[in-house]
Formats: C-alpha cells, sequence, structure tokens
C-alpha cells in the first residue's frame, strides 16, 4: 500500500466574503508525481499557496508526512521538507544565479555542496550563468532558477506553480525533463500546469479543478482518455 505524503482534507479557503476554494480532497503519494488542472480563475495557485502555508485555510486541513500542518507559517513547513516554485518564478534579480541558488538552501543546518553540483548537471544552462545577475536572465532561465533554488532545500516534496507558463516550446522540454530527472530522485511533485498533454505525460495521477472544486480525478491514462478532459484541456472536439 502507498504511503501518503501529503494529505489535503475539506479544504476551504476563502478572499474575504470570495470562496475560493470550496471544500477540495486530494492526497499524494511517496515518490509520485500528481498534477492539478483547470483553468484559470480555478483555484489551482490558492491551492498549492495554503498547502505551503503562504495562505490560511478558513477551515480544512493539511497533513505532511503525518503530521498536521494546517496552521504553520511558511518557513517552519520548509523546514519539514516542502519547497514551492511559485507562479511568476520571483527570482532575485540584484543576486546572481549561484546566489539565488544559495538562498534557496537558507533552511539546511549546513550548506550542501553535492546538490548544487546536481541542480547544474540536471540544468547546466544555471551553471554557464552562475555569476551572471539574475534579472538579467531569459523568462526560461529565471525559471530553470526558481526550480533549482526550490530544490537546494532537499525537499521530499517539491510544489511547481505553472513552471512552464510563457516559455517557448523548446524550453518547456527542458523543464519537464529535469523534473523528471528530479522525480528520478525520490522527490515527490506536485505540480500545477497549463501545459495539460505535457503534464499528464510527466504524471502518476491527476485532478481537475473547477471553480474551486475538484470535479475530476484519477490517473493520467485515464485523464488524458477522458473525452471531457480532451475537449476541455488537450484542444480536442468531440465529433458529431
Amino acid at each position: 500500500m502507498s504511503e501518503k505524503l501529503l494529505e489535503v482534507k475539506s479544504l476551504h479557503v476563502n478572499y474575504g466574503a470570495i470562496e475560493a476554494i470550496k471544500g477540495i480532497d486530494l492526497y499524494v503519494n511517496k515518490g509520485e508525481v500528481v498534477t492539478i488542472l483547470g483553468a484559470n480563475g480555478a483555484g489551482k495557485t490558492t491551492t498549492l499557496r495554503t498547502i505551503s502555508g503562504l495562505l490560511k485555510p478558513s477551515s480544512g486541513n493539511i497533513f505532511f508526512d503525518g503530521k498536521e500542518i494546517t496552521q504553520l507559517p511558511a518557513h517552519e513547513i520548509v523546514r519539514l521538507g516542502m519547497s514551492h516554485s511559485p507562479e511568476g518564478r520571483r527570482v532575485f534579480g540584484t543576486l546572481s544565479v549561484e546566489e539565488n541558488l544559495m538562498m534557496g538552501a537558507y533552511s539546511l543546518k549546513k550548506f550542501d555542496a553535492p546538490t548544487l553540483e546536481w541542480i547544474y548537471e540536471i540544468l547546466p544552462r544555471l551553471k554557464e550563468r552562475k555569476k551572471q545577475l539574475a534579472g538579467t536572465l531569459s523568462g526560461g532561465e529565471q525559471q530553470m532558477l526558481a526550480i533549482g533554488r526550490a530544490i537546494m532545500s532537499k525537499p521530499t516534496l517539491l510544489i511547481l506553480d505553472e513552471p512552464s507558463l510563457g516559455l517557448a516550446p523548446v524550453l518547456v522540454k527542458v523543464i519537464f525533463k529535469a523534473i523528471k530527472e528530479i522525480s528520478k530522485t525520490g522527490v515527490t511533485v506536485l505540480l500545477v500546469e497549463q501545459n495539460a498533454k505535457a503534464a499528464l505525460k510527466l504524471a502518476h495521477r491527476g485532478y481537475v479543478l473547477e471553480l474551486g472544486k475538484i470535479t475530476h480525478s484519477g490517473s493520467s491514462e485515464e485523464l488524458l482518455n477522458s473525452e471531457m478532459i480532451q475537449e476541455a484541456y488537450l484542444g480536442k472536439k468531440k465529433e458529431a
């Protein structure tokens, strides 16, 4: 039986009077890649930000590695082994690439040089630009840096919010190849991604979020073969 690393139960999140998340349940087993699909405004980013402690739910429970983290601050959740690469990259533009990566290791008692070298192996563009200011990087390079920075804390769960957003297809392939390599090391991945086909090809399972509610869930194969998913997210029209 698979062991759950993350479990979300009856999660509700409000922005003032607006209920953004309406009682969702989801889980991620150790070693899995799980994706959350949905249109803009469905509540995907809100869900991730609540799981990682950046937002507080109005009700519900979040468990990580057997411990309830619902009310823990984000920095304590990082120390437990969860790392979040946010939408929009949010790198430190006036710091170098390597300094940004070092910032990702702030929660560790001791700097981990092998992890840095491994990041340079799977994302060699970062090694080429390690002395360059992060603010001068291209969008794709900044995304690589955001993922690398998230890995520097040696997480057991990596949360990725729209890692391929706005990137050229060639860079999307680089990013997804890196995520696959990260997963192979045993890191569990929870992924929100607008490129539904690429996400489902990488993931073991998926959830579909619509207007704050989970409407579908299943294995990646089941979701890829679903007519509703094909029409809504994969650009395929139902035959008349």
